[in-house]
Parts: structure tokens; sequence; C-alpha cells
């Protein structure tokens, strides 16, 4: 490896960004993260890092735990809007299988403890990338605030809309919008919150889900079956209607919103996976690589994964040994992160069913499904992590174009 400090920049501040970050800064590398965003924010909502997250954390040396606070209740599952259970699991079991249970914590709260793990000049807010250029050769970054050249790495963590997405995949087809929406919110702790399920409840083409977070706040989301760009005038009306009779307590969650701090967001997920992660010296992860609806809590957890494995096949490679890291790099990740992208996608095709007889029979069909089925698809999710032997390996499918 070249004695010179070999230097990456990464667009986008996000959870992904910030821990590739992390992962190459304690490789050794000089990080410049770019964000445009003018600053830290403690908006957003909850996050729930499944335990293959937590090991992917735990690679890089980086334990959210000491920040957090406590981990997830003893139990979780899936209720109808009687009340009723679907299914329960108790945590205790999958902690002991997994090593540990899930951590649910507000994302702010992540990012912090991400930022304040990296040296305090690394982040540059208000700075937007706009695209890189000469990506094979020796990339120059553009931006609003002037252009930044010399990097032997670019990391593309620029979200779903990803502008460096569209740059060097133009003929990808796109998003693709789940039919859904979804609203989010964080309710302040209080001591008569304490003890709250962890649950998802199932409607007719509408969920509810409340998952208790580490601090003793609450995070409550929603989704709806409606058409891209539905805006309800009275968001807490809104909701009220939708889910203001079903089973306690989300009548009194319900009652405890600030409309104002409700997040609404249609969901969406990529439309086709891309061909690779990589092309020359810039690597694209999370969203901006493999956008996937939240239907299995991955997408932030696949966000980690990206990282941690690039951090892992960069730790050694000199400046000209990078793009054969990147190549493994989209070798180790593509095929996990879309079969997770489809398995999201069809997990909430099935949630969101609206007619009465397909609702009765996918309600009878997850009470009758065997502990067994849960505990394999459990696995492939939280067992599936692993980190890369090295970089012999090219991915199907490089140098292919759309």
């Amino acid at each position: 490896m070249s004695a010179v400090q070999r230097h990456a920049v990464v667009a986008g501040a996000g959870i992904g960004g910030l821990t590739a970050a992390l992962a190459l800064h304690r490789h050794g590398w000089r990080v410049t993260v770019c964000e445009r965003a003018p600053g830290p924010t403690a908006v957003g909502a909850g996050i729930v890092l499944a335990p293959n997250a937590l090991r992917a954390f735990a690679t890089i040396g980086f334990d959210i735990t000491r920040a957090a606070g406590r981990p997830a209740p003893a139990a979780m599952g899936l209720r109808r809007p009687d009340g009723r259970w679907l299914s329960r699991v108790d945590t205790a079991a999958p902690a002991a299988r997994f090593g540990g249970p899930p951590l649910a914590l507000h994302r702010s709260a992540l990012a912090d403890a991400l930022a304040a793990a990296l040296p305090t000049s690394a982040i540059r807010y208000g700075v937007a990338v706009t695209r890189v250029d000469d990506a094979d050769g020796s990339p120059v970054v553009r931006t609003g605030a002037g252009d930044l050249d010399g990097a032997d790495l670019v990391i593309a963590a620029d979200g779903i809309h990803s502008p460096l997405r569209r740059q060097y995949f133009p003929d990808h087809p796109g998003l693709h919008h789940s039919g859904e929406t979804a609203w989010r919110t964080v309710l302040p702790a209080s001591a008569s919150l304490t003890g709250t399920a962890t649950a998802e409840t199932w409607g007719r083409g509408e969920r509810f889900g409340v998952v208790p977070l580490a601090d003793g706040r609450i995070y409550l989301y929603a989704t709806a079956v409606v058409p891209a760009g539905h805006r309800p005038a009275d968001v807490r009306a809104e909701l009220l209607r939708r889910y203001g009779t079903w089973h306690d307590p989300i009548p009194a969650l319900l009652d405890r919103i600030d409309p104002a701090a409700v997040l609404q967001h249609d969901l969406y997920d990529l439309a086709a996976p891309l061909p690779r992660f990589h092309h020359g010296r810039l690597a694209w992860l999370g969203d901006a690589a493999h956008a996937m609806t939240p239907n299995l809590g991955q997408g932030g957890c696949q966000a980690v994964e990206d990282a941690a494995v690039l951090g892992h096949l960069l730790a050694g490679a000199g400046p000209s040994e990078v793009p054969a890291a990147l190549a493994a790099y989209s070798a180790a990740r593509c095929a996990r992160t879309d079969a997770i992208r489809v398995r999201a996608r069809r997990t909430g095709r099935v949630a969101a069913l609206r007619h009465p007889l397909a609702v009765a029979v996918r309600d009878l069909a997850v009470r009758a499904t065997p502990a067994r089925v849960t505990d394999r698809a459990m696995a492939a999710l939280f067992d599936g992590f692993t980190l890369p032997d090295g970089m012999d390996t090219v991915p199907t499918g490089v140098g292919a174009r759309w």
C-alpha cells in the first residue's frame, strides 16, 4: 500500500454514508463527507437495527448500544385492528440465536453518534454533490461549493433519488411506486407509555406500527394504499379517520401526535436492480444502490452492511487497487441486497391487501405459519451478513450498460 494517505469523498451524510466514512477512517483513510443539508438535524423518525446491522457495526469497532440505551422490548409481533395477535415473537430466543436483540433508536441519535466518531473536519454541510467526472481515472467531484479533485475513491450515498445513479445509469428505469404512502413521527417519552408493546397492525390496505425507542420515546408509523402525491390537508384528522377505532393504545397515541412533526413520504423502491454497484473509483451504497420499501426493516441495515463490506475490502487497498476492491464489493453485495429488495416488495403487497376475502386468507396464513418457517425467514436476513475473503471475484454484469 502507498505511504501517501488515501482520500475518499462520500456524497451524503445519511446512515450509510457516515458508516462508510467511519469504516474507512478507522482503516487509515482521510474522508470528506459532503452533505447537502446546512447542518445536523433532529428531524426524522426511528430506525430498528436488526442483529445483522449490529454485527456489521461490530466489524468496524462501533458499538451504538453504549450511546443508545436499552434494547427492544421482550416481545413483538403482528396484530389485527381489533387487537388480536396474528403472530408474536419473544425476542429472547432470536437474541440468543443471532447474537443479540434488535435495537430501536431515533435516526438522529445514530447519525450523531457516527458523526462524533469522525474527525471534526470530516463533514462539510451545505455542500451538495451534483456529479462525478472521470470516475475511471482521477475523479473530480462537482459540488455547488466548488470542485473536489484528487480523490482515490468516491462513495455515492446520495439517497433514493441519487443524482450519481442517474448520471452513470441513465437508461435505468429508476424508481417504482409501491402504491402506498407512509406517515412517521416520534412521541416524547412519558411514564404512561412505559411498557408499550412493539407491534405492527395490518388492516385492509392500511398498517400501523408502534416501536418503543431505546431512549423512552415512541416511534409511530402508518401506511395506506393511496395514489402517489396524496397529501391530506389535516394530518391528524386523516390518521384518526383511518386508525382511530383500532385497538389500544393506537387511539391514545394518535391523540398525542404533533401534526407539524409528522413526516409523510410515498413509498418507492428501485424498479430493477443495478447491474453493479461500482464504476471505476465510484461506488454506490444504501438507497442509492438498492432502494427498498421498509416492509422488512432492512433498508438502513443493508446500508450499514454495504459500508462494512466496503471498509473491509478497501482496508489494505492502495490507490491503484481501488477499482478491483470496488468490483469485489459489487460481487459481494448485489445478489443479497436485490433478494431483500424483492422480498420487501412482496411482503408489502401481502400486507397491503384490501379485499376482505384476501385479507381473511392472509391473516389465517400468518396465524398458521409454523415457527420453523418464521425462524428460517429471520435467519436469511440476520445470518446473511458476511465479510468477503478478498478481491478475487468480479460481479456478473461488470461492464454492462443499461
